[in-house]
């Protein structure tokens, strides 16, 4: 999920698409909320690792 939304948000300023932009900023702040539990071990969505 991160990875996809640093490609949306690159692809998106490239390419001057605005929606592109704010859906790879939604994606990446998304990851990252959900990796950051997930890497201090608590269970994220039932599972215990999330990547």
């Amino acid at each position: 999920m991160i990875a996809i939304g640093v490609i949306l948000i690159i692809l998106g300023f490239i390419l001057h698409i605005g929606i592109l932009w704010t859906i790879g900023m939604v994606l990446l702040v998304n990851g990252l909320v959900l990796f950051l539990p997930g890497s201090l071990g608590r269970a994220v969505a039932g599972r215990r690792h999330y990547w």
